[in-house]
């Protein structure tokens, strides 16, 4: 199996941290634009879209900063992040986002990440 590389995209968000944190960590704010439904038991997070089941598990959290999974069929050292940061320049709060992908395969998972990050930021009123 090839080494999947980590990347990273940011996206400015026009709302506070703790509002986009509730989109990101919470079964009801994912509910809202990356699955079509969301549970969360034991610290593991069941997506559901169109029929099918992924799971992931919460690896490590911190309120209003990030929050971190790990989809339970892939190798133990990958994952996938959102953090909350404050830009120093602009005071602008920036959305981070991290995966892994084989690196013939980043182009689309960013184009992925771009289009679920645009349906959040319309969610949220960021639009």
């Amino acid at each position: 199996m090839t080494k999947r590389i980590q990347y990273t995209l940011e996206y400015p968000v026009r709302c506070s941290p703790a509002i986009l944190y509730e989109f990101l960590a919470t079964p009801a704010g994912l509910q809202e634009w990356f699955a079509d439904k969301v549970d969360l038991r034991d610290n593991v997070f069941s997506f559901s879209w169109n029929g099918s089941v992924e799971k992931a598990q919460i690896v490590e959290q911190k309120p209003e900063e990030y929050i971190r999974l790990r989809w339970l069929n892939s190798q133990k050292d990958e994952y996938f992040e959102f953090r909350i940061q404050k830009s120093e320049v602009t005071n602008e709060t920036v959305l981070v986002v991290k995966d892994f992908a084989d690196k013939k395969e980043i182009q689309d998972q960013s184009r992925l990440w771009d289009y679920q990050i645009k349906e959040l930021l319309h969610r949220i009123g960021s639009l």
